[in-house]
């Protein structure tokens, strides 16, 4: 493998408000180890050259140097200021990597339980195809609701996106240059405003995003 290859953004820009929490949900230790560490153990367990950068709010870049320092005294991971919203902080990620042909996977910093195998197939896929991003089925029923009218539709028409979403970097680097709109509620949709087909890798399904406090209770009885 080419070790300058692979990019992985690690976005840790939340606040913690969601959480009902002081901190960060993303430094909210789980088994004694901050959720954002297990996340980056994840990728580094993948490729052990993999350029690691981390997106964090300016208020806990402090706090996030110290401890990316105490778990990976070996490892040179790039912090970055996230912007005011998610697209903002991606961007300055993106920013950093300078070789254009690349794959970078971006991947929010609390899912920490994405499995090896659906790391392995977003890069590979992406390496091939420009870009991959992970998905999982719907397991519930689902209807849709118009202006209060609803009706049942077929949950195999959708599916659950998770990341680490992968790309090209010439390419998603171009759809960053896109001003936001808040119709970008992650980077597949950044690309697929440039006409760019997006390319679906299977996901994991515990591959959830902890979000409130009972996905913690989860977390540790995952773990």
């Amino acid at each position: 493998m080419n070790h300058s290859q692979y990019n992985i953004i690690i976005v840790a820009g939340g606040t913690g408000t969601r959480m009902q929490s002081s901190i960060p949900k993303q430094f909210i230790e789980i088994k004694g180890k901050p959720i954002l560490i297990h996340t980056i153990e994840k990728f580094i367990e993948f490729d052990e050259y993999i350029n690691v950068i981390v997106c964090v709010h300016k208020d806990y870049l402090t706090d996030a140097n110290f401890m990316l320092a105490e778990y990976f005294p070996d490892k040179n991971i790039q912090t970055v200021v996230g912007g005011e919203t998610r697209f903002h902080s991606v961007k300055n990620g993106l920013n950093c990597i300078t070789n254009k042909n690349d794959i970078v996977g971006i991947h929010d910093a609390a899912r920490p339980f994405v499995s090896i195998a659906t790391i392995k197939r977003c890069f590979e896929t992406a390496s091939i195809k420009g870009n991959a991003i992970p998905v999982s089925p719907v397991n519930e029923s689902l209807r849709l609701v118009t202006n209060g009218i609803n009706k049942a539709v077929s949950r195999d028409d959708y599916k659950i996106v998770q990341t680490p979403q992968c790309f090209l970097v010439s390419k998603i680097q171009t759809a960053f240059e896109q001003p936001f709109t808040p119709f970008f509620t992650d980077d597949a949709t950044v690309l697929e405003r440039m006409d760019e087909e997006i390319f679906l890798v299977e996901g994991n399904p515990e591959n959830i995003k902890i979000t409130n406090p009972d996905d913690v209770k989860f977390a540790e009885l995952y773990l």
